[in-house]
């Protein structure tokens, strides 16, 4: 599966193996540029405390790929609700709302960026970092599940989901951002979320369609956007987890259950938002795991992520 992903990401440059992958971080190339803002829009996955929590274990550390590689640079990122200029937010769709847990008061991206554009520029210097599409999978699958949706019609809205976010990255190179860089979903098929559902191969093909839309509408942006393939780095967390040091790639770490819709995976569910390190499994070191809910990473598989976008980064630029 990993291989096949890697075929399908074009615009990626990613390593051979999952070893040689490992050691990516590890390049002496210096970049180019020295960014002077990084500036973030998106769902729960690049939200760095927008509601005081991220969607990760809360534990102090860095714990969000964003912030790892903004560090890298010896540079920081705060959510907007703090003075920052992170506008991602959990839950939220690309253009659609309510968000995955039904509250329509959730900024989509596509508002995100409104908000910014509203009152502020791009700099030469700038890195701006987008993601989306979980959100708008996980909405989907719902309504799969729910008989409201076939999973062909799932499939369907997965390509133009992708289609979507590759609108919102084109968005902003118009308006003048220099150097953008955009993740879309990793494979939400390897989740443990899918996997409770039984749902893993319609939710590796939708992730899979989100991409391929994605990376077909921006391929002539290369100037300017640079496409981090998550989905690939979550395959070979998942395929290979020894080589990352996690011991396990199948269940969350967080015990953190929301009595309420949470992520948008149903009521009573874990929710990363509220995990600590008071709710983990018993005697769990978190970074042994690849995801701290059923849907979202751990800080390790952040960390090393972001790291990893660091590394193409400044190949890139």
């Amino acid at each position: 599966m990993a291989a096949n992903w890697m075929r399908r990401t074009a615009l990626v440059a990613a390593c051979a193996s999952a070893m040689l992958l490992a050691a990516c971080g590890s390049s002496t190339t210096e970049s180019a540029i020295t960014p002077d803002r990084f500036i973030a829009f998106g769902d729960g996955y690049n939200d760095v405390g927008q509601k005081g929590s991220r969607y990760t274990v809360n534990n102090g550390s860095v714990n969000n790929w964003t912030l790892q590689l903004a560090s890298h640079y010896r540079k920081t990122l705060a959510p907007v609700a703090s003075g920052g200029l992170s506008y991602a937010q959990g839950n939220a769709r690309i253009t659609a709302q309510p968000d995955a847990a039904g509250d329509a008061s959730t900024p989509t991206i596509a508002a995100q960026i409104d908000s910014f554009l509203a009152s502020k520029t791009f700099a030469a210097n700038d890195i701006v970092l987008l993601n989306g599409g979980i959100s708008d999978l996980i909405v989907g699958m719902a309504a799969v599940r729910a008989g409201t949706l076939s999973g062909a019609d799932f499939l369907a809205q997965a390509r133009l989901d992708g289609q979507a976010l590759a609108a919102q990255v084109r968005r902003l190179v118009a308006a003048g951002a220099p150097h953008v860089v955009v993740s879309g979903t990793y494979n939400l098929g390897k989740t443990p979320w899918a996997l409770a559902i039984g749902q893993e191969t319609l939710l590796s093909d939708a992730s899979s369609r989100f991409n391929e839309a994605l990376l077909v509408a921006i391929n002539d942006l290369g100037e300017h956007v640079l496409y981090v393939d998550a989905a690939y780095f979550v395959n070979v967390y998942t395929s290979t987890p020894g080589v990352y040091s996690f011991t396990n790639a199948a269940t969350p770490v967080c015990t953190s259950v929301d009595a309420g819709l949470g992520i948008g995976t149903g009521a009573g569910q874990i929710n990363s938002a509220l995990c600590t390190s008071a709710t983990l499994v018993a005697g769990a070191n978190p970074d042994r795991y690849v995801f701290a809910d059923n849907v979202y990473l751990s800080p390790s598989a952040h960390r090393q992520l972001g790291t990893y976008a660091y590394d193409r980064l400044r190949a890139r630029w």
